[in-house]
């Protein structure tokens, strides 16, 4: 029987497994039209993504391409990129360009567009229609799935025996821009209406039975109704579209940020605060993933990776701190996936890089260093690299106390502590520089005077536990590298290197035997 991508509990941890094994998807997503033309995808992307050590690359299917006509499916494109990106060795996650990318239903097929009467757009308050179709909108949302159930028919009957095809995201940062709800005419009557079983016994509410949106959630209720239909419309199109091919699935959101108000980021998107919500609604996902442009990526990490909520990073800033966050993922909080957007854009010049306007990075809350790939390609190619030598290595310590990991997290995060059984390390960040990666790394014990050490602008310090009287000296500092969870010794640093053991601008490795005396 053939083994088709999955996500497996193992030890504890959930992991995507590709033809029977264990993958980490060190990945990069292209840009949003990239993927429209086989010829630019062969000629502009495909030659820019080597060198990187992907796996793997994220790469959008708009609806428009492979539905021109209502009914009549052209799968050319789709089995172009397949094809291709077998010829590169690569695995493919596909962007599900639905009825909602970035909020907007902009890739929806032009038939869809044109009739606005049975396809109904969402509605501010004092009724101006915004270019988003309404998740209430039941003929669209079953057009949808309709789509998404023959694409993922259609990628079976070509990929089940292959597997490059690994993983699904459904829709793009999916929500409400400038409006917290939907006041078309059906979203005002859904809204009036008692609040769904489900949701109140999700937040043991169940005495409110009866209730309406406004009574049980206040304040909340605009967003808290927006989540409930776009999970809802979402778990229609996953189901959909699993029933024909069960590969893993999920969503993602764009950020809850400032000024925080629902609107001001996509109302109802997957964001943590109303995360309950799509869980409860959206079980076909396995997990909700963040895009990520803010400077305090790490926290990002950290909030997103839950018991639950596998961590997927599908796009991330691209700049050289990209690598440091990339070992944070993988070290502290067992990533599924590390992807950077834009990713062919790394081997441009960075004064060919073409950014967003200023106003639009403003108003998005975009922070402009994430477009500045200054020494990215190199830093990440090696960290991409790294991790996946260390695959062997990795999968026997993840999960314990014998593999941790550390990452710079602001301008007045100096340092970390890491406790391990026999020895403490002290850690010290080097300081923050443009177009410089952050203070990361991953430590793994060996055993109990015996360490593999990799990272990035930090200087390491072992130290006795509390109460020792003796001091650590090095028995051996080597350092070398990592081939197929082999450790591939170069010179011995045990004269004045060892004075200081430092990790500069590009990953570096060391082994370290110590001792106390």
């Amino acid at each position: 029987m053939n083994q088709i991508p999955t996500i497996k509990n193992d030890n504890g941890i959930p992991t995507l497994y590709v033809k029977g094994e264990p993958f980490f998807a060190l990945s990069g997503e292209i840009h949003n039209s990239s993927s429209s033309s086989l010829e630019y995808m062969e000629q502009e992307v495909w030659p820019k993504l080597k060198e990187l050590h992907m796996n793997s690359v994220i790469v959008p299917l708009s609806w428009e391409t492979l539905e021109p006509e209502e009914g009549n499916f052209d799968f050319t494109l789709l089995d172009g990129l397949i094809r291709q990106a077998r010829k590169q060795e690569m695995k493919l996650i596909f962007l599900w360009f639905g009825l909602w990318k970035n909020s907007e239903s902009m890739y929806v097929p032009g038939w869809m567009k044109k009739d606005t009467k049975t396809y109904f757009r969402v509605e501010k308050v004092n009724g101006e229609k915004i270019n988003t179709i309404s998740p209430l909108c039941r003929a669209a949302v079953e057009k949808d799935a309709n789509a998404f159930a023959a694409v993922m028919a259609h990628i079976k009957e070509l990929d089940e025996e292959e597997s490059t095809v690994i993983v699904m995201q459904v829709e793009n940062e999916i929500g409400l821009l400038g409006t917290e709800r939907d006041y078309s005419e059906v979203a005002n009557e859904a809204f009036k209406q008692t609040v769904p079983t489900v949701l109140l016994e999700a937040k043991e509410m169940t005495g409110q039975n009866g209730a309406d949106w406004k009574s049980v959630f206040g304040d909340d209720a605009e967003e808290y109704f927006m989540a409930y239909y776009f999970a809802s419309a979402v778990e229609s199109i996953t189901r959909a579209g699993q029933k024909e091919y069960c590969i893993p699935c999920y969503a993602n959101a764009w950020l809850r940020q400032y000024p925080w108000y629902a609107g001001s980021y996509p109302s109802g998107g997957p964001v943590k605060e109303v995360q309950w919500i799509w869980k409860v609604v959206a079980p076909s996902l396995f997990t909700l993933a963040p895009d990520i442009y803010v400077p305090y990526v790490a926290d990002i990490l950290d909030e997103y990776s839950y018991e639950g909520n596998p961590l997927f990073i599908p796009e991330v800033r691209k700049d050289a701190v990209t690598s440091s966050y990339c070992m944070y993922a993988f070290g502290k909080h067992n990533a599924i996936c590390y992807s950077p957007f834009g990713i062919e854009e790394l081997a441009l010049p960075p004064e060919a890089i073409q950014k967003p306007p200023m106003e639009v990075m403003i108003a998005l809350n975009i922070d402009p260093s994430a477009f500045d790939i200054t020494g990215s390609k190199e830093c990440l190619s090696r960290t991409y690299e790294l991790i996946d030598n260390m695959k062997p290595l990795y999968l026997k310590y993840r999960g314990t106390s014998h593999l941790q990991s550390y990452c710079r997290k602001s301008e007045t995060d100096y340092g970390t502590f890491l406790s391990f059984e026999k020895y403490d390390l002290s850690i010290a960040y080097a300081p923050k520089m443009t177009a410089k990666p952050l203070g990361a790394g991953m430590i793994y014990e060996l055993d109990e005077n015996k360490f593999l050490l990799t990272g990035l602008a930090s200087t390491l310090t072992f130290r006795p536990k509390a109460g020792e009287n003796v001091k650590v000296d090095y028995i051996k500092l080597e350092e070398g590298n990592v081939v197929n969870g082999e450790w591939k010794p170069g010179r011995i640093m045990n004269g004045d290197e060892k004075m200081s053991l430092q990790f500069g601008d590009m990953p570096t490795c060391y082994v370290v035997e110590i001792y106390k005396y």
